[in-house]
């Protein structure tokens, strides 16, 4: 395993020789879910490898649901979501003053209530939605926590390996009781006219009912269940799990850096929060400063050929081993490259403001040069890039104009501190004195 923290060499492995790094690494639950169902395997857009299976499933994602003139229609969905995160905030039990010692699993609830009626529509109840929340978090807590396993591993190691694998395999039944109902009841609830409302909004369980995907013998056929219920847990987790990974650290930095959190709601105050977020350029400067600071994904795998490795190092002489091979390339290390940033470890929105050092430089990289890359680069680029900044934009423009955020009483100061799980996260979890401001404007 090759690990790649310079962005040059990122550039040249996954922009100009995009083709031979387009493949991820196997994932081991699919792995091992397809040895238990006798070679079946069930991939998501994320794991398939690249090929015509892959385009179909991405393009199906692209061309409706994630589609750029989609995402004004989410305005609704934000804002109903935001009226209740307040309200929850508002609301929360404080152990002393004006004290909220969890802030993750309001930001999560909020979040995925916007991401799955992108999935379902109005179709779920809530009861439902709470259920489906529970076992996805569940689900990215085991994966995160589980640390990589040799081949040739000691009997301790196959022995937690082996009980991680029961553990997700368990989690997976679950996610199938939950997601085949409203799967299944989708084709009658559409039969006619389709439920789409007023923004043109289709929900993505109906595109995955009407998708084709390519077929071994070079036909077409429908989606299996097992495979739209592993899309649909991604689509969920993945669209919820990176917000709220940026959202706790924006806020944690904001806490930090008081004088940051005035200046961002002067501009939020009278502003409202637009899709390319036009009149907010602060606020687009505090998301951008955070996505470099804290890519939402530790690392960017992947699996590629052993001659490829000759292209990725230039001149660098490297002897790879015969077959295959896997690299990782570290987002967060390349986020923070002394050589391309000035003061790569300051928390500083100013530098992407006109006139800063980096104005211009946006979330996905340019065609010449990587300088951060927060979604990944290349063929493989996260196609929910547009969906993620504008929830991201949306709930902090709400939370800082709601509330004040403090240092909780006491401690001083806010643990900075990254862990790696299934999302780059703090280690301590983000706890803020939030109060709640006598005048909204």
């Amino acid at each position: 395993m090759l690990k790649i923290s310079d962005p040059a060499i990122a550039h040249r492995a996954l922009v100009e020789n995009a083709d031979a790094f387009s493949n991820r690494p196997p994932a081991r639950l699919h792995m091992a879910l397809a040895r238990r169902r006798r070679g079946q395997q069930n991939t998501n857009v994320n794991t398939v490898p690249h090929g015509p299976h892959w385009r179909t499933l991405r393009c199906n994602l692209t061309a409706e649901t994630l589609h750029p003139s989609r995402l004004a229609g989410l305005a609704p969905l934000q804002r109903e979501a935001v009226q209740g995160l307040i309200a929850a905030l508002s609301s929360t039990p404080r152990g002393s003053r004006e004290e909220v010692t969890e802030v993750h699993q309001h930001l999560y609830g909020a979040v995925f209530s916007v991401v799955v009626r992108l999935c379902f529509g109005d179709a779920v109840d809530e009861d439902h939605v709470r259920a489906m929340r529970h076992v996805l978090q569940h689900f990215q807590l085991a994966i995160g926590l589980v640390k990589p396993f040799s081949a040739m591993g000691s009997v301790m190691e196959k022995l937690v390996e082996w009980r991680w694998l029961r553990k997700l395999f368990a989690i997976d039944v679950r996610l199938r009781e939950l997601f085949l109902p409203p799967i299944k009841a989708w084709p009658r609830a559409v039969r006619s006219p389709r439920p789409r409302d007023d923004n043109g909004r289709c929900p993505y369980v109906e595109s995955l009912v009407d998708l084709r995907i390519p077929n071994e013998d070079g036909g077409r056929r429908a989606l299996r269940d097992d495979e739209m219920v592993r899309l649909i847990s991604e689509f969920l987790g993945a669209g919820t799990g990176t917000v709220v990974a940026s959202l706790k650290w924006a806020l944690a930095y904001l806490v930090d850096k008081p004088e940051m959190q005035e200046k961002l709601r002067g501009e939020v105050d009278y502003g409202e929060v637009s899709r390319a977020g036009a009149g907010m350029p602060y606020l687009h400067a505090v998301v951008l400063e955070t996505l470099r600071m804290h890519s939402p994904l530790p690392v960017i795998p992947r699996h590629v050929h052993a001659d490829a490795v000759g292209m990725l190092v230039g001149g660098m002489v490297v002897s790879p081993p015969a077959g295959d091979f896997y690299v990782n390339f570290s987002a967060g290390d390349i986020g923070r490259d002394n050589k391309i940033w000035k003061d790569p470890d300051e928390f500083l929105p100013e530098r992407f403001l006109t006139g800063g050092d980096e104005e211009g430089v946006g979330p996905l990289p340019g065609p010449k040069q990587i300088r951060m890359m927060p979604f990944g680069a290349g063929h493989r680029f996260c196609p929910g890039v547009g969906m993620a900044m504008v929830n991201m934009k949306s709930f902090l423009a709400a939370l800082v104009r709601e509330f004040e955020w403090g240092v909780p009483t006491g401690t001083g100061t806010i643990d900075l501190t990254e862990m790696d799980s299934f999302f780059k996260v703090m280690k301590k979890p983000l706890s803020a004195r939030v109060t709640r401001r006598t005048k909204s404007i």
